[in-house]
């Protein structure tokens, strides 16, 4: 008997030492960090798995027709997101992302932001459908983050706190970008509230210049370390972090004790960048750092929502990645093609009566609108963007200012498509339109555009087209004519 348990215990030592080989020979992000003693604590995509062994759920999605939600998980173990169940699901209606699942194992679950101190919230839902691309030539959806929008876990399992030592690293969108305050991922506050210097260790990216900045005039990779946006160890100017010039970005900040990071690099293609790496910054709070532990997405750690931005995956890790794991975690990110351009995907059967929504791909050249040359006296302006276009369908972004000195409460945009275009599923708006005229108009969180300034969550529509896809060159607000910008 004492031998067969011998025999069986050595059996079970064996089986499981193959095991964690097995996961550790994984090419994915969060193998190579497990492979390299960092191990994810948190990884959040919506495109793809980050583990190798990974069969569960990336998010969840809810329709406004009868808000019920579906989970979208991953085509195989360790593969992509299953996008054509939630076009199916999603098909003559518009749905939100409600909850992107952490793949760690942890249930480090990114939902729907609570208020803050910077912002009453709770915080906006991202529009599912507003970012198609495809990875790998498969069809999926990145989480397209309009000021006013964030996600957060205040609770979490595992995530660095005090001054111990983690990594993270994001794809974001180097197209996407402003200088609103501040488009995060990382390591916050759990309370919703600035808690004062070194709280906070997040990646974050855009272009504002209020606390650090870099060389040229950005977006720059930085990092969010509360009460400070840092580009090196000085406040302020730092000139080795370089502007992102990618439409893809592979941004990563490291922090340990006395020592942190910033690198950056293209997701497409190359390797990574060092923007800095050093001592902490020169100012008072951070070193040590006293950070606490929750995770944003979209937000700074007191829910200051004013950002813009887009995600597609993340991860945070236990302790101080090496290089070596950082230029396996790119190699892979640059292997997985980011972007790369493929037939769509067949249209999805619609439920009864509802209108399918087409399945677009990134890459495909989009038409350029056209200069038009600005009306004079125009108390508003409008900028309209095709921001993705392929056989027989678009998708479109709009833009729009108030130019005057008073602020419009509930507004409605006019215009007309030149080439008998027409509207399927819109998002932070609602529509309506006989032959090529289109009204657009508010919903109930985004009816207010003060003086001098541009509407949060502005709307956006997916659409189709025949023959040709020009773009509108007359808007109206209210009645008024506007600039064409």
């Amino acid at each position: 008997m004492l031998a067969l348990i011998a025999v069986v215990t050595i059996i079970a030592s064996a089986l499981s030492i193959a095991s964690t080989q097995a996961r550790a020979a994984g090419s994915l992000p969060c193998d190579l960090y497990a492979s390299g003693g960092t191990p994810c604590v948190a990884a959040h995509s919506t495109v793809r798995a980050l583990f190798s062994a990974y069969n569960g759920n990336l998010y969840q999605v809810r329709r406004a027709s009868d808000n019920t939600t579906l989970n979208i998980g991953v085509l195989s173990a360790g593969g992509y997101a299953n996008a054509a169940a939630q076009d199916s699901f999603c098909a003559g209606t518009s749905c939100v992302i409600t909850i992107i699942y952490d793949q760690s194992g942890r249930g480090n679950n990114l939902t729907q932001a609570p208020a803050g101190g910077a912002a009453p919230g709770p915080d906006n839902l991202a529009n599912a459908s507003a970012l198609p691309l495809t990875v790998s030539g498969h069809h999926v959806y990145g989480v397209y983050i309009p000021s006013g929008t964030g996600y957060r876990d205040n609770s979490t399992n595992g995530i660095a706190t005090g001054d111990n030592a983690e990594g993270e690293y994001a794809i974001f969108d180097g197209t996407h970008y402003n200088g609103g305050c501040c488009f995060d991922y990382g390591n916050a506050e759990t309370n919703s509230r600035d808690d004062g210097n070194g709280t906070m260790e997040a990646i974050y990216f855009g272009n504002i210049r209020v606390w650090g900045y870099g060389s040229g005039n950005g977006p720059w990779v930085m990092a969010d370390l509360e009460n400070g946006l840092f580009s090196g160890v000085n406040v302020g100017f730092n000139s080795g972090d370089q502007s992102i010039t990618s439409h893809y970005v592979t941004a990563m900040v490291n922090g340990g004790p006395n020592q942190w990071a910033i690198k950056a690099g293209n997701a497409q293609s190359g390797s990574l960048t060092t923007m800095y790496s050093g001592p902490r910054p020169n100012a008072s709070g951070y070193n040590p750092m006293h950070k606490q532990g929750a995770i944003i997405l979209g937000t700074g750690g007191d829910n200051s929502d004013g950002a813009d931005g887009s995600f597609f995956e993340g991860a945070m890790t236990s302790g101080y990645p090496s290089d070596a794991t950082e230029n396996a975690v790119q190699a892979n990110i640059v292997a997985a093609g980011y972007g790369n351009s493929t037939p769509p995907p067949p249209t999805p059967t619609p439920t009864q009566g509802a209108t399918p929504t087409p399945t677009p791909t990134q890459g495909a050249t989009p038409t350029p609108t056209p200069t038009s040359t600005p009306v004079s006296g125009a108390s508003c302006s409008v900028h309209y963007a095709v921001t993705n276009q392929w056989q027989g369908g678009f998708g479109a972004s709009l833009t729009i200012t108030n130019t005057s000195s008073t602020a419009i409460n509930g507004w409605s945009l006019k215009f007309s498509f030149p080439n008998g275009q027409t509207i399927t599923q819109l998002w932070n708006g609602t529509v309506t339109q006989s032959g090529s005229a289109v009204t657009i108009s508010n919903v109930s969180y985004n009816g207010s555009i003060p003086a001098g300034g541009t509407l949060n969550s502005a709307p956006g529509f997916n659409g189709s087209w025949a023959g040709s896809n020009g773009s509108p060159t007359a808007f109206t607000l209210n009645g008024a004519t506007c600039s064409v910008v």
